[in-house]
């Protein structure tokens, strides 16, 4: 029994400092809402052909039309090229480089996270169609710093047009990050030393957002311990040769960033604005035929394209506006799930390849992306705290556990083995997430039982119409039945007439003819007696 105190009260104490730590990095006294809806911003980018593609004799049948923001495809139907056209935010064909991608699209983000909000960028399209390459970028090795690099992508560029900002205001702030990959619907922290699988759960301060048991949070202080870390984790996830790509991401990696300023109000005192950045990395979508996955590749890309194909449905059910969206149906659609249709500014950048070899999935992904504009977000503008806020927070969080503590030293608490007491409450968090899945089963089958009544009402309103359709049908036949009857039988008595009167005028043809013979017979008689 003293030992189980003992390990209880570590364990109550080691929350008081991880309870005091979380307070410090999370908003969660309330949202100020923004009244007004925006749609995602979707971008389409389209790469130049590769030497493989080049090697196969493909052809392009992609036209990106930058200016005007729209892309042809050249489909061919029957041995007929139909053109295709997709329309979306923002539009940048092979000609254009890493820098203009980035001032266009996540550019003007960053403000919008100093501001206070939650942003979100993705890049979603095929194996090999150029989604690392736009988020992450690589090194040429002819520059010193990674802004001078044509070849830098999307997150160094966003983490150091962050510093700038934050170097550029008198404000004091703290930086954290954090780099996470989804590898065969599993999760691992790519900052950790260890190779241990993370558990999700459902934030309870703020609904649909998820917490992240034991991800690590680096504390970062410069641009060059950022670019270390990009390093670090890049080499750490995971990634193999395939037929149609050679270093092809093989999971989905979500790179967080949270910034923490402080600020005085007209009365002097002091508050912290909060704003998170989630730059995210998906695997592509994989044809395991075309690619030559076997074995644990094979399986790798089913995880993926089932993953993926999870988020397309998400998408096609938030374009629906269906209550009911799957999110629950992936690790990928979970973490997601405030970017679509949730509290985010979110961006997407898919990819393709102009290379008739991949026109079946470069229409896939012009589709998930063309479906994607018309989600509705409502982003919300994270509010800040007062410094006597989280101080009150603190107070009451330690002496809560304290109070706890002092009970189990008693003995008259309850209180259990550390091993048990996660365990539990593991569980209880598992039976609580089957509870809210359960109950939105119900409503979405509350909502499906209703437009089936709706249908069968209608249905039967049908019904009863054909039914009285089908009496007047009837009757109308009966009649045409008898009509029918009389006039076969007068049809009868007139052909029994016909043949009469065609006998009796075929007999008097006969006569006429033998009569008009003997006239002959007689007159020649005559004439020759004379």
């Amino acid at each position: 029994r003293p030992n189980s105190r003992a390990c209880f009260s570590q364990h109550r104490l080691k929350e008081v400092t991880a309870s005091v730590s979380a307070l410090k990095t999370k908003s969660r006294t309330g949202t100020m809402a923004s009244k007004k809806e925006c749609n995602i911003q979707v971008a389409l980018r389209c790469r130049p052909m590769n030497k493989k593609e080049e090697d196969e004799k493909a052809y392009t049948t992609v036209e990106c039309h930058d200016a005007l923001r729209k892309v042809d495809t050249k489909v061919k139907t029957a041995g007929k090229i139909e053109t295709k056209t997709f329309n979306f935010d923002h539009v940048f064909g092979p000609e254009s480089d890493q820098l203009h991608v980035y001032n266009t699209l996540v550019g003007p983000l960053i403000e919008e996270v100093l501001t206070g909000f939650n942003c979100t960028v993705f890049a979603y399209g095929q194996t090999g169609s150029g989604k690392t390459h736009t988020m992450e970028g690589y090194r040429s090795g002819e520059f010193e710093s990674y802004l001078e690099d044509p070849g830098t992508g999307i997150i160094p560029r966003a983490l150091h047009h962050l510093f700038d900002r934050l170097e550029d205001g008198k404000t004091e702030y703290t930086v954290k990050v954090s780099f996470l990959e989804i590898y065969n619907e599993e999760l691992f922290d790519l900052l950790s030393e260890r190779e241990e699988k993370l558990r999700l759960f459902e934030d309870g301060t703020k609904k649909g957002s998820v917490v992240i048991k034991g991800l690590e949070e680096v504390s970062v202080h410069s641009r060059d311990q950022v670019y270390s870390i990009l390093s670090r984790g890049a080499e750490k996830r995971r990634t193999g040769e395939t037929k149609m790509n050679k270093s092809s991401s093989r999971s989905h990696s979500v790179f967080s960033v949270t910034v923490h300023q402080k600020e005085c109000n007209v009365a002097g005192e002091e508050l912290i604005k909060i704003g998170k950045l989630y730059l995210v990395d998906l695997a592509g979508s994989e044809n395991i035929g075309r690619s030559g996955a076997v074995k644990d590749q094979a399986r790798e890309a089913r995880n993926i394209n089932t993953s993926l194909l999870t988020l397309g449905r998400c998408i096609q059910k938030l374009v629906q506006g269906e209550r009911h969206i799957p999110y629950r149906d992936s690790k990928l659609t979970r973490l997601l799930q405030d970017s679509l249709g949730g509290r985010t500014k979110t961006s997407i950048v898919a990819t393709v390849s102009p290379a008739s070899c991949n026109m079946e999935e470069t229409l896939s992904t012009l589709d998930y992306a063309f479906r994607a504009k018309n989600i509705k977000n409502r982003p919300e503008v994270n509010q800040t705290l007062s410094k006597k806020v989280l101080i009150k927070e603190y107070v009451d969080e330690i002496e809560r556990l304290k109070r706890d503590l002092v009970a189990t030293h008693k003995s008259d608490g309850v209180y259990m083995d550390k091993a048990n007491y996660q365990d539990m409450q593991e569980r209880l968090q598992t039976q609580q997430d089957d509870i809210e899945q359960k109950l939105l089963q119900i409503e979405a089958y509350k909502e499906e039982i209703a437009k089936l009544t709706e249908l069968f009402e209608a249905e039967s309103e049908k019904l009863k119409e054909t039914e009285m359709t089908l009496q007047d049908t009837e009757q109308s036949l009966a009649h045409t039945t008898k009509t029918l009857a009389s006039t076969e039988a007068e049809l009868k008595e007139t052909a029994l007439e016909r043949d009469a009167t065609q006998f009796v005028v075929q007999q008097q043809s006969k006569t006429e003819a033998s009569i008009t013979q003997e006239a002959h017979d007689v007159v020649s008689v005559a004439e020759t007696t004379v």
